[in-house]
């Protein structure tokens, strides 16, 4: 008997043991863009979420891991226009236990549950504005081509025996728990009763026998793909998680139940008396999305990079590579790792009552603005806290007064009558400082502006590549302020167009802001997709102009012809992003003076 972890694994071990190092070698890739390799001109890149479980209704948790990929996803696609370029997959995952057990309790078979927990999800994507290529359901035939598919070269390999598995298993978590993760809690009769210590869910001992994954031969390739890719898991300290967790014993995993038990899900090849473990199948849905077992999607997977919450990391950053490895393939290229929406302080729970449905959300805040909201806050390396009175102030200072607020400034009759983009005066504006003549007006303020606003579209991909949206966006609202601070210092309102003194300033006062309007317009467009094509349209700026090859900031500025000289403006979009808190409503009308 060869004890493994917390579970008594009995039986053959099968093959003799094979060479990890030589046999399951895989490249390291160097950092590129937002998981595009440096060592080729392949600009392809495909994201994904976790596809997720359909036992419960969509929560806010699974919004933002959904607007995570679509903001890296959509920063993609501004770098590289090209709808071939870009892959970006969701779903949900409809096997397991718990799925069964859920259907059960309501009355419905496992399919019905899983068909209506699944539109909603749809749904919600949908009402979101989620840009993704791919829906996948694990019960689709297509996946069970290819989990069976990965199951056939796992064992091809080796890498698959038959044994007694023994111990905790947690149905809510779907795995198996070794004795240090349980803990005893008082139940419902107040006797003590084991439950998960992390998830605090029941769990009750097993034995069965399975198929058993050589996962323990895996520790030191998986130790040397994180130890030369320090970006492999993103943020650190999840890398360095991972890296503590591979520090411990590795125990082979069980990736079977009993077809008795369990009969919702996948079935063993050849062996129907066993159904393929729920995280083997869900996993495989990455492979599935680009057309695996087909040779074609060899070209998509050296690029992907999965987006998933700490809860789930150690599926997704051990399992998953053993997995890949096993069969043949490489890790993915990056695992960005995001934290946990609490609300009010607490955890989001069905018996606290405080689950927040992001539905209502988006349509009491509008879809940009929870967009917004969740990506400006959100910040991965530790939980959030979610209020209602914190969206309102956010959404009400930075959308509508302050960014909203310049684009009404700077487009409003009075003080742009002619409706145009108008002409940049360089004797008012001179490109240095030391060059500022009688008729100059730039003050060092102004050319600290132009300098911020120049260097906001690396800065902002700087921070998109470290998985630091909510860094990005408020890299944006200090240039919007700054602009802002801009406008107001000269206030172009005083000023006359009659004048031949004033004119020229005044134009280059609005020439200056509404190319300020245009950069922040293209980089919000990952995140609030809907206002940035307004802000933009209102700008006169076309569909052809709004990537990031095509951003050139204030080029009469560094001497060279700007196409937006002149150019009517587009027609009013109206107001660009309505206040939440309609107590203080005087400031927009401020703003349209």
């Amino acid at each position: 008997m060869l004890r493994v972890s917390a579970f008594r694994l009995l039986g053959r071990r099968g093959a003799s043991r094979v060479s990890l190092l030589e046999d399951f070698s895989f490249r390291y890739y160097s950092s590129g863009p937002l998981g595009v390799r440096d060592d080729t001109r392949d600009s392809r890149a495909y994201f994904t979420t976790p596809i997720f479980y359909v036992n419960a209704a969509p929560h806010i948790g699974h919004l933002y891991s959904a607007l995570l990929a679509d903001a890296l996803c959509r920063h993609h696609r501004l770098r590289v226009p090209s709808d071939a370029a870009t892959g970006f997959s969701t779903g949900t995952d409809e096997h397991g236990l718990k799925i069964q057990q859920a259907a059960a309790a309501a009355g419905l078979a496992p399919s019905e549950l899983c068909d209506r927990v699944s539109a909603q999800f749809q749904q919600l994507f949908r009402e979101a504005d989620i840009s993704s290529t791919d829906f996948i359901r694990t019960t689709e035939a297509r996946h069970r081509i290819a989990v069976q598919h990965f199951w056939g070269m796992l064992k091809s390999r080796g890498l698959l025996y038959k044994g007694l598995y023994e111990g905790w298993y947690c149905a809510s978590d779907e795995c198996f728990l070794p004795e240090a993760k349980v803990t005893r809690q008082p139940g419902p009769s107040g006797d003590l009763c084991p439950v998960s210590l992390e998830s605090g869910h029941p769990v009750s001992w097993t034995k069965e026998e399975n198929y058993i994954f050589r996962l323990s031969q895996f520790r030191e390739p998986l130790q040397q793909w994180l130890r030369g890719d320090p970006q492999a898991i993103t943020p650190e300290p999840f890398h360095h998680t991972v890296l503590q967790w591979l520090e411990e014993e590795l125990p082979d995993l069980s990736v079977s139940r009993r077809s008795s038990h369990l009969h919702w899900g996948i079935p063993v090849p050849g062996d129907d008396s066993q159904t393929i473990y729920v995280w083997l199948d869900a996993l495989v849905n990455y492979l599935t999305v680009i057309g695996y077992p087909d040779p074609e999607f060899k070209s998509w997977w050296p690029n992907t990079s999965h987006i998933i919450g700490k809860d789930i990391l150690k599926f997704h950053a051990i399992y998953w590579p053993a997995l890949l490895l096993g069969a043949g393939m490489s890790p993915p290229h990056r695992i960005y790792v995001h934290s946990h929406w609490t609300v009010c302080g607490q955890k989001m729970s069905k018996s606290l009552g405080n689950v927040v449905d992001p539905r209502t959300c988006l349509d009491r805040y509008t879809v940009d603005g929870f967009r917004y909201f969740l990506l400006r806050q959100g910040v991965p390396s530790w939980d959030c806290d979610y209020y209602d009175e914190k969206v309102v102030k956010l959404l009400d200072s930075e959308l509508a007064d302050a960014l909203g607020g310049l684009l009404n400034r700077c487009t409003a009759n009075k003080i742009n009558p002619s409706g145009i983009y108008p002409a940049f005066c360089a004797t008012c504006f001179p490109s240095e400082p030391g060059l500022v003549g009688p008729s100059g007006r730039a003050q060092a303020e102004d050319y600290a502006l132009v300098s911020a606003v120049a260097t906001l579209p690396k800065q902002v991909a700087d921070h998109y590549d470290n998985f630091q949206i909510y860094k990005a966006l408020e890299a944006v609202s200090s240039c919007v302020r700054q602009t802002n601070g801009f406008v107001q210092r000269h206030a172009p309102w005083k000023l006359n167009w009659e004048s031949p003194v004033d004119a020229p300033w005044l134009g280059t006062v609005l020439h200056v802001a509404l190319e300020c309007l245009r950069v922040f317009g293209t980089l919000l467009q990952p995140v609030t997709p809907s206002l940035a094509d307004r802000l933009l349209s209102r700008l006169g700026v076309s569909s052809t102009e709004r990537s990031l090859g095509e951003l050139h900031f204030l080029s009469r500025f560094y001497g060279h012809p700007s196409p937006f000289e002149g150019r009517r403006l587009g027609p009013e979009t109206g107001v660009l992003f309505p206040r939440l808190d309609q107590s203080r409503s005087w400031l927009v009308k401020a703003h349209k003076t």
